[in-house]
């Protein structure tokens, strides 16, 4: 899986993927993740959600069962986003490469958006521990460093 990833990225750019890329791409994923839930709760290309998406948002409609699936899955991302922020820095302070641990997160994370809007419920569990094992992977990586 980590192998696929860095072939394709690398595949377009003549140079290693490296942990900044797979935290910008993590940093890309969350900014979809809000844009996808926040689309799904005020459809912008209707004029209702047009208006309420450029309203006061005083009065909103009640989510759709897609729509409040993936707000909960971008506030999970979000309280994720700090983790994986705190031990990235912890890994950059003491050199440790953390592409390997990045790449397990980020790969789950957008293997969990798809299963939380499916619906697919043990597998979504199954995805979110993959992604937290890819942090204590890092985590590990600094501890080992030290």
């Amino acid at each position: 899986m980590l192998a696929i990833a860095r072939s394709a990225v690398a595949a377009k750019y003549d140079h290693p993927v490296t942990d900044v890329h797979f935290l910008l791409l993590a940093v890309a994923l969350t900014w979809l993740m809000i844009m996808t839930a926040g689309e799904l709760h005020t459809p912008t290309w209707t004029r209702a959600g047009f208006k309420l998406a450029f309203g006061n948002r005083d009065q909103m409609p009640d989510r759709s069962v897609l729509a409040g699936r993936a707000d909960r899955a971008a506030k999970n991302m979000l309280e994720n986003m700090v983790l994986f922020i705190a031990v990235f820095v912890a890994a950059k302070s003491v050199t440790v490469n953390a592409a390997h641990g990045s790449a397990v997160f980020l790969l789950a994370r957008v293997a969990y958006f798809g299963a939380y809007l499916a619906g697919i419920i043990y597998v979504r569990s199954v995805l979110w521990a993959i992604a937290l094992g890819g942090l204590g992977w890092i985590t590990l990586d600094v501890l080992s460093a030290g």
